[in-house]
C-alpha cells in the first residue's frame, strides 16, 4: 500500500510526464514547420517515451493499491528561435525533470518506501541518458553553426532514431 505523500508525489510526476510528452509533440510540430523533418521525428520518439514514463508510474501506483488522479495539462510553448534553441530548451527541461525525479526519490526515501525507491532507480538512470543525448545534439549544433550541409546531415541522423518501448513496460507484460 502506498503512503499518501508518495502517492501524491507520484501523481504529480504522472502529470509532469504527460506535460513533457505534450512539450515534445509541440517541439516536433515546430521542427516540421521549419523543415527539419528528422528533428521532428526525433521529438515524436521523445513524445512516445514520455508517455511511456507516465504509463510506468500509472501502472506502479495502481499495482501498489494507490489511486491515479489525472489533472489538466498546462499549455506548452510552441515557438523557438532555431534548432539550437529548441534543443537547449530540451536540455533545460530534462534537467528540470531530473530534479523532479530526485525530489520524488527523496520523498520515497523519507517515507521509508523502499519499493518506490527501487522502481525510481530506472528513472534516475533514464535521466542521465536524456540529459546526455540533449547535450550531444547541442554540441553538434554549435559545431555546425549555420552550415546548411551540416544541419541537413544532423537532421537526417536524428530522423533515423526509432521508438523502443521502455523496458519496465515490456517486462510488465510477461
Amino acid at each position: 500500500m502506498l503512503n499518501k505523500k508518495v502517492e501524491e508525489a507520484l501523481n504529480a510526476q504522472i502529470n509532469a510526464e504527460m506535460w513533457s510528452a505534450y512539450l515534445y509533440l509541440s517541439m516536433s510540430a515546430y521542427c516540421h514547420s521549419a523543415g527539419y523533418n528528422g528533428m521532428a521525428s526525433w521529438f515524436e520518439v521523445q513524445f512516445k517515451e514520455e508517455q511511456d514514463h507516465a504509463q510506468i508510474l500509472f501502472n506502479y501506483v495502481n499495482s501498489r493499491g494507490g489511486r491515479v488522479l489525472l489533472k489538466p495539462i498546462d499549455a506548452v510553448p510552441s515557438e523557438w528561435a532555431s534548432p539550437l534553441d529548441v534543443f537547449e530548451q530540451t536540455l533545460a527541461h530534462e534537467q528540470k525533470v531530473t530534479s523532479l525525479i530526485n525530489n520524488l526519490y527523496a520523498v520515497a526515501s523519507a517515507e521509508n518506501d523502499f519499493a518506490t525507491q527501487s522502481m525510481l532507480k530506472w528513472f534516475v538512470d533514464e535521466q542521465v541518458e536524456e540529459e546526455e543525448n540533449a547535450q550531444t545534439i547541442i554540441d553538434n549544433l554549435k559545431m555546425i553553426k549555420d552550415n546548411g550541409y551540416g544541419l541537413y546531415m544532423l537532421d537526417k541522423e536524428l530522423g533515423a532514431r526509432t521508438y523502443t518501448q521502455a523496458s519496465p513496460l515490456s517486462s510488465s507484460a510477461e
